[in-house]
């Protein structure tokens, strides 16, 4: 009864956060941002076309997009962000064209009186839509065409010569109406940042939000966002106080009767397909030393332009191609490493094997290579404008993060995850058929693994030429829905599975806890993804429940200390589970990271009032770094080596390499953080909130005073977390050559009574 009552729950949850979310997107579409037909002067001259900003951005996508700074504070850092760069550059030039034209050398020359009246002039002029909804057109002045024409000058000389602050490499765009249409679409981000909506009435409130901060014009924070983010402070308080009232009314009792006196792996015989999920496991320590390999070059870039330790890498291997496969190879390890926990996990519950299982086990992993192999090729060929028409799109690189790779390969990713979600329920299904406790746990499990294939459909919903306002919107439906939502469910699930394998936690404890978590997470977690798209073209109410949920996100977050130390508990409640030592390490640091990067740091960038000033800026990778890796790696670091360890019994590790790899991870990690991205990241919001963002972000800035030396303080943190994947690789190699394993020292056998082995079907 408790079960079905948890089950009811959890789908009014989702029916309800789901309706919330798509209402959202109805009034996003509805309500963003115009492409205009042109923009033209009074007299007529058109400055550009819609076709001109459409095609613009898809020339933005195909050199990286996202990977290459940022638009509306989504992407990079090393680069500027164009839309803060451009609005500031143009601004300031259409300033120096009235000092001019009133006989100063310019706008700097004016007197204090003078350059006031200039500025309301220009808050009248830039803020004033023209855009007249029954033509499409966006009507300027003939000063203003002026100002954009040489703001554009100075793009097209640093995308043709350069840039080695940006570590833009020369010729990033060498076709002269490529770039022009680029930089209309540079404009028309700008114009929606800068221009009011027509929906805000009198309250001078841009399709942006306001954002960015820019005293020039008076683009400053709205009363929403301070409103909201105050309704959040106070929500999150009342949620801890809520979450802490209840979890002090449970009973919380360690029942330890029933755990084995010796490993219930042991003995067990694991099927042909569970065999070949190996071959997985040890790709996936080769994908992770790689993506550690690009992001200490993504991050020595930030100091040392387009060089690493003086050879000059950037002509085979630009800035935007290593941040894309750092990003890439993340998601592609970490979700490699919970696929095959899944396909592991699969006949074991589910008590026997299907036909053809380990044929399907194996021709998945030839598509998982094919896919990560080509993608990053077509990355890196889209980057090098090796692919001409439309190529880029469909085999190079669609230039948002994380969804970066071509339309081909994301097609073929997606088909190979409903493939993976074929296999594991032909291999449960058995499992339904007989008495057991943990029916309602295989139900969570199998729709947890529906949601990974099924959400990153929503990928599918940005096309060449979607509207940014929306590509954003489906953009975080794959990121946050699917990366940071159904992903944490399904290893949720997974761990469950795995500790109720070893009979050191009941199947229906592991059900109604799981189930809790889920409910508590998605309440939050589903809506919360609007707190990404506060100022990215859309209305005040995605800010309203932005704010709202993602602190209720945060709520669970502060109890996650109990379930480090149960996991503690469990590595210690026997002896024979000290062989889980650090599989179960690594889930004591997903605990940890949980409450650090994904409720500290995130909280901290997550409310309006201090992701106005903070987007785009140093803070959001302190974030990303301490969620994504502190997490979700660690979490299949942690399944990775839990498998092996069920997959190779009786063999006892050497622990120093992993004892190492353990220590350097997550010192690395936090030195990364402590010693180089939070310092500059605060110090760049100091910036962002005393003079604009165009200033936190542009290299006068980022290379004045103590900025260089703290950029360069990453390198030891970077190092560090290096080394550790390093030796992680080390260890995987190592138990196909044996140095892994303490010579002539066997675990004794235990018995193998409750865990049946799984035969294959038919047999």
């Amino acid at each position: 009864m408790a079960q079905r009552r948890l089950w009811m729950i959890l789908g009014l949850v989702l029916l309800v956060s789901f309706g919330i979310l798509g209402g959202l997107g109805f009034r996003i579409n509805s309500l963003k941002p115009p492409i205009p037909a042109a923009v033209q002067t009074a007299d007529g001259h058109i400055i550009m076309t819609h076709d001109d900003i459409t095609n613009g951005q898809n020339v933005w996508q195909s050199i990286g997009g996202q990977e290459l700074g940022s638009i509306w504070g989504h992407g990079a850092y090393l680069a500027p962000d164009w839309t803060a760069d451009w609005l500031h550059r143009e601004l300031t030039a259409l300033l120096d064209i009235w000092a001019r034209q009133e006989g100063a050398r310019d706008f700097r020359a004016l007197s204090v009186e003078n350059q006031a009246a200039l500025k309301a002039r220009l808050k009248e002029e830039i803020r004033t839509n023209s855009f007249d909804s029954a033509t499409g057109i966006v009507t300027i002045s003939a000063d203003r065409a002026e100002a954009i024409k040489q703001t554009a000058r100075h793009y097209d000389e640093i995308f043709t010569k350069g840039e080695v602050a940006f570590a833009l490499q020369p010729d990033a765009v060498k076709d002269k109406e490529q770039l022009r249409e680029m930089t209309s679409f540079f404009f028309w981000t700008s114009w929606a940042a800068s221009t009011n909506r027509p929906d805000a009435g009198e309250r001078n409130i841009t399709y942006t939000q306001n954002w960015p901060h820019e005293p020039l014009i008076d683009n400053q924070l709205t009363p929403d966002a301070v409103i909201w983010s105050v309704i959040s402070f106070v929500l999150l308080l009342a949620g801890i106080g809520s979450m802490v009232w209840y979890f002090g009314s449970q009973e919380r009792t360690h029942q330890d009767e029933g755990i084995p006196d010796k490993d219930p792996l042991l003995g067990y015989t694991p099927t042909p397909s569970q065999k070949a999920t190996l071959k997985y496991f040890f790709v996936v320590g080769a994908l992770f030393v790689l993506q550690m390999l690009m992001g200490v070059v993504a991050g020595h870039y930030g100091v040392e332009g387009g060089g690493f330790y003086g050879f000059d890498i950037q002509r085979w291997l630009p800035y935007s191609v290593a941040r894309t496969w750092h990003l890439q190879l993340g998601i592609f390890w970490i979700a490699t490493a919970w696929l095959a926990t899944g396909l592991y996990l699969a006949p074991a519950v589910g008590g026997g094997e299907p036909k053809f299982q380990k044929a399907g086990v194996n021709f998945l992993f030839v598509a998982l290579l094919i896919i990560v192999l080509g993608s990053l090729f077509g990355e890196w060929a889209s980057i090098k404008r090796m692919l001409g028409g439309d190529l880029w799109f469909w085999f190079g690189h669609q230039g948002y993060e994380y969804v970066d790779l071509g339309r081909f390969w994301q097609l073929f990713l997606l088909i190979g995850l409903f493939l993976w979600l074929f296999l594991m329920v032909r291999a449960l299904w058995p499992a339904f058929h007989r008495p057991s406790e943990q029916k309602s746990l295989l139900g969570l499990f199998i729709l947890a693994s529906a949601s990974i294939g099924l959400f990153y459909c929503a990928g599918l919903g940005i096309w060449q030429q979607t509207h940014l306002a929306m590509a954003e919107y489906w953009r975080w439906w794959v990121v946050h829905l699917w990366v940071e939502g159904f992903f944490e469910v399904f290893a949720t699930v997974a761990i469950a599975f795995l500790f109720s394998r070893l009979r050191l936690i009941k199947p229906e404890t592991a059900t109604n806890a799981v189930l809790f978590a889920t409910i508590i997470f998605l309440s939050g977690g589903i809506v919360g993804t609007a707190h990404h798209l506060y100022f990215a073209g859309t209305p005040s109410v995605v800010m309203a429940f932005g704010a709202v949920f993602s602190a209720l996100e945060v709520v669970p977050l502060v109890l996650i200390g109990f379930e480090a130390w149960e996991n503690v508990r469990m590595s210690r409640v026997r002896s024979w589970a000290s062989a889980y030592r650090w599989a179960i390490y690594f889930f004591i640091a997903v605990a940890f990271w949980n409450l650090v990067g994904a409720g500290l740091f995130g909280f901290f960038i997550n409310p309006p009032v201090a992701l106005y000033y903070m987007q785009g800026l140093n803070t959001t990778p302190v974030h990303g770094h301490t969620a994504l890796f502190g997490v979700y790696g660690m979490l299949g670091v942690g399944l990775m080596l839990f498998c092996v360890r069920s997959l190779m019994p009786g063999r006892e590790w050497k622990e120093g390499p992993l004892r190492f790899a353990f220590w350097s991870l997550n010192i690395g990690l936090m030195l990364m953080v402590l010693l180089s991205l939070l310092p500059v990241g605060l110090i760049q919001t100091w910036a962002s909130v005393a003079t604009g963002l165009w200033y936190a972000r542009s290299p006068e800035f980022l290379q004045s005073g103590w900025l260089p030396l703290l950029r360069w303080m990453r390198i030891p943190g970077d190092t560090i977390f290096f080394i550790g994947a390093l030796a992680i690789g080390w260890f995987m190699v190592g138990l196909l050559t044996g140095h892994s394993f303490e010579k002539g020292r066997e675990v004794e056998a235990g018995s193998v009574e409750t865990q049946p082995t799984p035969s294959p079907a038919g047999k």
